[in-house]
Formats: structure tokens, C-alpha cells, sequence
């Protein structure tokens, strides 16, 4: 098994998205790190683990937090092989509607979470000279539709990073870098829509196709099964319906 005892850290953990990627990997025999806001949420997941793991409190908008949080996991398991960026935000919103602090939000979370994270896990696996990051990004990093205009820049932001990191760190440290780009999954990140006239133009009654969590744990786990020679770029997953 490739990923036997592998160290893999999960932002976002407490999500649906984060919960199946964590359990993806433990199945395959990964100590788990599982990392985000709610302590509480992330204790339950661990006990349906069956490999050793570890709670971490991380709020990918909070400096001190990431710095923290990495440094327990090292303290714990030495290393990091592989960090799984999953936690986001998505508070759509029409531009001429103003909701400014939703916008800073999205940007800081999505955007400066991963740099913070990039941080925290770098000096590992450059050490190691080896390593794997997968970002989550979103089909929306490449289509742009109104009402997701911020989201969109955010996720083709982190598109374009997970680019740029492949051409910097891969050749001088074998470090692999994935961005995985969903369309519409079936999870709670709609919640996060504050922005009345858009809820009101926008029908999310549950009846277009989506995609499960499943589906995007299967994807990163593939891309950090293969062999040392390959890195999988890019994975931009739709659901069947969707062109």
C-alpha cells in the first residue's frame, strides 16, 4: 500500500468534503491530521478511524492558528507527506450589492488560507525533499457567472498558484502539486450565501446535478497513489449532465 503511514493533513476536516477525504485516506492507511475550526466535529470523525491521527484546532485565516496547529503535528509525527487544502468559503454575491466583508472573507480563507498552509508544511517537505499538496479548487476558478464573481477569483487564484508552486517546487524539491476543480457538490458551502437577491434569482432547490463528497475524496486519492515518476496537474470533475 503506497500511502502506508503516509502523515496526510486535511484542512477542513469538519465539512463533507474534508470528512470523506480523511476517511479515503485512513482507509488506505494514512495517519490523518485532521485540521479545522470545530474541535468538536473533528473528535467525532476521529473516532471512525481505525489508523493513529490527530485533532488540531486551525483557522486557515488566522497566521498564529496555522503556525500552531503545524507545529503540533510535527511535534507529534515528524513529518508531513501529504496536505489536502480543503477548507473554503463560498458567500456568493452580486457585485453591486456591496457586501464588502464577504468579499475580504472569501479572499482570506480561500486565497491567504493555502499560502499559510504552504508555509506551515514547506520546511517538512523540503527537508524531506519530497511531498504532495492538493488544493481544492472549483470549476468556478474557470467559468465565471454572475453572483460568483469573488468565489470565482479566489478559486482561479488558487488554480493558477498550484501552477506556479508545480514550476518552483516540484523540480528542486520532487514536491507534487494538484488542483483538483469541482463543479457543484452536494454540500453545506451554500449556507454561506448571505445575499438575498441573489438567493432569490438563483434556484438551488436541490434538483441540479451534483456531485458527493465521495466523488472528490476518490479524485485526490487517486492523484496521491501514483507512482513517484507522475504528477496528476489537474482534475476538473463535473457532474453527468453538466457540459
Amino acid at each position: 500500500m503506497k500511502l502506508k503511514n503516509k502523515i496526510a493533513v486535511v484542512t477542513g476536516a469538519s465539512g463533507g468534503i474534508g470528512s470523506a477525504i480523511a476517511k479515503h485516506l485512513d482507509k488506505e492507511g494514512c495517519k490523518v491530521v485532521l485540521a479545522a475550526r470545530s474541535i468538536d466535529t473533528l473528535q467525532s470523525l476521529q473516532n471512525e478511524l481505525k489508523n493513529p491521527s490527530l485533532v488540531v484546532e486551525m483557522n486557515v485565516s488566522s497566521t498564529e492558528s496555522v503556525a500552531k496547529a503545524f507545529s503540533q503535528v510535527l511535534q507529534k509525527f515528524k513529518t508531513i507527506d501529504v496536505l489536502v487544502n480543503v477548507a473554503g468559503v463560498m458567500p456568493l454575491t452580486y457585485l453591486k450589492n456591496l457586501h464588502l466583508e464577504e468579499w475580504l472573507e472569501t479572499i482570506e480563507v480561500n486565497v491567504k488560507g493555502i499560502l499559510r498552509t504552504l508555509h506551515g508544511v514547506l520546511p517538512s517537505m523540503k527537508e524531506n525533499n519530497k511531498g504532495h499538496i492538493v488544493n481544492i479548487a472549483s470549476v468556478d476558478g474557470k467559468e465565471l457567472y454572475k453572483g460568483g464573481a469573488v468565489y470565482g477569483a479566489s478559486k482561479s487564484a488558487i488554480i493558477a498558484l498550484s501552477r506556479a508552486m508545480r514550476m518552483e517546487l516540484s523540480p528542486e524539491f520532487n514536491i507534487k502539486v494538484t488542483s483538483i476543480e469541482p463543479g457543484t457538490v452536494d454540500t453545506d458551502l451554500r449556507e454561506d450565501i448571505s445575499d438575498k437577491e441573489l438567493l432569490k434569482d438563483k434556484d438551488y432547490g436541490g434538483d441540479e446535478p451534483q456531485l458527493n463528497a465521495e466523488d472528490i475524496a476518490r479524485a485526490v486519492l487517486y492523484a496521491v497513489s501514483e507512482p513517484d515518476q507522475v504528477n496528476v496537474n489537474e482534475i476538473l470533475i463535473k457532474p453527468t449532465g453538466k457540459s
